[in-house]
């Protein structure tokens, strides 16, 4: 359920009524799918476009953790309904934007699928250095040549999994902070 009450496409995040057949997504990418590509798409939900969340390495269609739910409630979102989903072929052809949680994400997509190289960057990369509107995201993507930008270890949004619930919610912290500072990048 979206913080308005509306409910949500379990896969993709977005409103139930709204029509993703023509949709350009922002895909947020981890490793399981079951926390920092999670929280980002929940924070990322009132942007302007629609919320793709995806791991690299997936059991499909596992919920989320308790300590993921309560992490995102502690910085006030959610993303009920949330089941973890394995990267797809459809997922990247859809996506402007290829979100990473970490290098290794970004590593990933260059190694396995160098055709959305151009279009995926981590997130803390993006907040850095993205610029503003008004140029459409993907002409703005472009001018900062991500297929060859070398990825650093600052990057990194750590994983929580294994932690406590006081690193989980350190997480959310965290992606709340680097979400809420992209957001208005994404206009």
């Amino acid at each position: 359920m979206l913080n308005d009450g509306t409910t949500t496409d379990a896969v993709l995040g977005v409103p139930a009524e709204a029509d993703v057949t023509q949709a350009v997504t922002v895909l947020t990418l981890c490793t399981g799918n079951a926390a920092r590509s999670v929280m980002a798409g929940a924070m990322l939900l009132d942007g302007p476009l629609p919320i793709v969340t995806a791991g690299t390495h997936v059991i499909e269609g596992q919920p989320m953790s308790r300590r993921t739910r309560a992490a995102l409630a502690s910085v006030g979102f959610s993303a009920d309904g949330h089941r973890s989903h394995q990267i797809t072929e459809a997922d990247m052809d859809d996506a402007v934007l290829i979100l990473a949680m970490a290098a290794e994400h970004v590593a990933y997509i260059r190694r396995k699928h160098p055709e959305v190289a151009h279009r995926t960057a981590s997130i803390k990369r993006l907040v850095r250095d993205l610029p503003a509107g008004p140029s459409p995201l993907a002409d703005r993507l472009a001018t900062l040549g991500l297929a060859d930008v070398e990825v650093e270890p600052w990057e990194d949004v750590e994983d929580p999994a294994g932690g406590d619930d006081a690193v989980y919610v350190s997480c959310a912290e965290e992606l709340a902070d680097l979400c809420a500072r992209l957001l208005p990048l994404l206009r």
